[in-house]
């Protein structure tokens, strides 16, 4: 033994086995165990993977829902010195079977529903990896494939003991995933052991110190409703695990049964996209819950003032953060000071830089913008668990973190306080006559517009101005949209924009020069809204679904 300690994923299992042994881990449907037997489970699963194969640089993928497998796999994976591909199962067939080449996996670990998807991908893979299946029913017969299939998750597991987790390098890659880009083939990020701790104790100290209500302590009782294979979930289950906290996950993304769990289980702590949020709020089993005891942190895509009017009225603590899948993702929280509790504004700002990020505002000669809430720049970042570069793409990589800083590509502003202010992404600034009109802008005034479902601003050509403001709305009720409903709905929403004009809060040329009223809005794989397919439907190479 030396003094030396390096910073690896398992180091993040000591604090729970000594301040929390028998808390649980619950996951829905499936099994509820304490730490004492994750620590078990990970090990046994690391004996398992290793009798695979699996080792120091090998690649181990996962296709599973949000379950206690995914969990034990965010540890024994990148313990073994392996890198853990966390795939997104919601990519198309042919981007799925790009990330499993290109990441060059060596063995999938895959749950049963997604065998047909599986099998499509596999079609167009290269590569020849070994699988392992997940079947929530460990004791049901193997499915037919003509998949190179190594055995059953939970039957390999229950061959073995323990195992004894070797050292190495903290600055071992331990996770890859890709992130879905506006052009091309998905982009792969990676983070180290070091990273990891790193961003574990970035999102702790940042977190936990707060003296207001949104707190993440050790009394909370967690349950994301993030995919796992989203930016590891934002982190949060690295995190969770460390505090020893009651941990729920949920497994499919039900709305009726997400709110289930939250009443039933007494969950504080939560994180999703505005979307999801939206989901929970409107579904049947959200009208028998108290969620007076549930914080939920927005990211992905910035929080909507209607919808956080609404949580509110709910009783929902809910605040935002901002981060990237290149970020880890952790940047910035907002910190709602006790004099900030009923100030939803507060609530809607991005928030002050974590613990070890630097982060700036500047024009393009990487020249700092003012400090004044006024002026805006695109937002770089420094931290010790930002990537350090998209594997096997110098170029895009030379994109990324010129300047010396990794440039997030979003535009925003600083207050004097330290607070970010977020006004859109660098691709999403609609620019008409010159002039910037901010569609997070847009979209925030609408959303708070009563029969306002969800709502999406976007730039189109125009002759003149080059580009122009327009509306895409979805009704609360889509199944009611008759034309004198979608007038008024059109006629509440110009009048809002109209009083925002009045009050100096909105430029008079932002007033968009058409609002659609359509019954649904393309999204992406991770639920945020896709303006870049929003963009190529309405200049007429896709068709928008009206309600009238």
């Amino acid at each position: 033994m030396t003094a030396d300690f390096s910073l690896l994923i398992k180091t993040l299992l000591a604090a729970p086995l000594q301040v929390a042994p028998q808390q649980q881990i619950i996951s829905d449907g499936l099994k509820s165990y304490d730490y004492v037997e994750l620590v078990r489970r990970v090990e046994r699963l690391g004996s398992a993977l290793n009798r695979c194969g699996i080792g120091q640089g090998n690649v181990v993928a996962v296709m599973d829902w949000d379950t206690h497998r995914y969990l034990e796999c965010f540890f024994a994976v990148p313990m073994l010195g392996a890198v853990l591909h966390t795939v997104n199962v919601r990519l198309s067939p042919a981007q799925i079977a790009y990330t499993i080449d290109h990441a060059e996996d060596d063995l999938i670990l895959v749950h049963t529903d997604f065998l047909p998807l599986l099998n499509e991908v596999m079609s167009l893979v290269t590569r020849r990896p070994r699988f392992v299946v997940m079947q929530d029913d460990a004791a049901a017969p193997l499915p037919e494939t003509s998949l190179d299939m190594v055995g059953e998750f939970e039957t390999l597991m229950a061959a073995e003991t323990g195992f004894a987790f070797p050292d190495f390098d903290e600055n071992l890659r331990a996770t890859s995933f890709y992130t879905t880009g506006t052009t091309g083939d998905p982009k792969a990020v990676a983070y180290t052991h070091r990273q990891l701790v790193l961003h574990t104790m970035g999102i702790l100290s940042t977190l936990g110190p707060m003296s207001a209500s949104n707190r993440f302590h050790r009394r909370d009782v967690y349950m994301p409703i993030t995919p796992m294979f989203h930016v590891h979930a934002w982190g949060f289950p690295y995190a969770a695990t460390m505090l020893g906290l009651k941990q729920i996950y949920p497994g499919r993304y039900v709305p009726d049964n997400l709110v289930h769990l939250i009443g039933e289980h007494g969950v504080t702590f939560s994180h999703c996209v505005p979307t999801i949020l939206q989901m929970l709020l409107t579904c049947d089993a959200a009208q028998q819950v108290d969620f007076s005891r549930w914080k939920v942190v927005i990211g992905g895509a910035a929080l909507p003032r209607g919808l956080a009017e609404q949580a509110l009225a709910c009783g929902i603590n809910v605040f935002s953060a901002y981060g990237l899948s290149e970020t880890c993702p952790f940047l910035t929280v907002a910190h709602l000071d006790p004099a900030d509790e009923g100030n939803i504004d507060a609530r809607l700002k991005t928030g002050r830089p974590a613990a070890m990020v630097e982060l700036r505002v500047v024009d393009p000669n990487m020249e700092d913008v003012p400090r004044d809430g006024v002026g805006v720049g695109e937002i770089v970042v420094r931290a010790p668990w930002l990537t350090a570069s998209y594997l096997k793409d110098a170029a895009a990589t030379r994109d990324l973190w010129h300047g010396g800083y990794m440039h997030t590509g979003d535009v925003g502003r600083l207050e004097a306080d330290g607070s970010l202010v977020i006004t859109d992404r660098m691709k999403d600034v609609i620019k008409s006559g010159g002039e910037w009109v901010s569609s997070l802008t847009l979209e925030s005034i609408a959303s708070a517009v009563a029969g306002v479902a969800e709502v999406a601003a976007i730039g189109i050509a125009d002759v003149k101005w080059g580009e122009r403001p327009m509306l895409l709305v979805v009704p609360s009720d889509t199944g009611k949209g008759g034309p004198d409903d979608v007038g008024v709905l059109r006629a509440a929403i110009t009048a809002a924009y109209r009083r925002a004009i009045a009050a100096g809060e909105l430029s008079s040329w932002a007033l968009p020069d058409r609002i659609d009223i359509v019954s649904e809005i393309a999204k992406t794989s991770v639920g945020k809204i896709d303006k870049k397919q929003l963009r190529v439907t309405v200049t007429g190479d896709g068709e928008l679904t009206p309600v009238s």
